[in-house]
């Protein structure tokens, strides 16, 4: 028979933060766009945030697998 939502599993837990998400949400839109793929200096404007958050993140984003620099 059919389960009901609630006896369901729940969804496994995604594999990167929020923060994240957004970054790679901002790296396929930017993509679709332009053609090519955002600089770390578009990051910084989009986000309001330092060159070194920024290089961070993507650190963080190709260690994981993510993206690919």
């Amino acid at each position: 028979m059919n389960q009901s939502f609630d006896q369901m599993t729940p969804a496994p837990p995604a594999s990167f933060t929020p923060k994240q998400g957004q970054y790679l949400a901002f790296i396929w839109a930017y993509t679709q766009i332009n053609g090519r793929a955002p600089a770390e200096a578009d990051f910084q404007r989009y986000f309001k945030v330092t060159a070194p958050s920024v290089h961070q993140m993507l650190k963080t984003l190709n260690k994981l697998g993510l993206i690919e620099k």
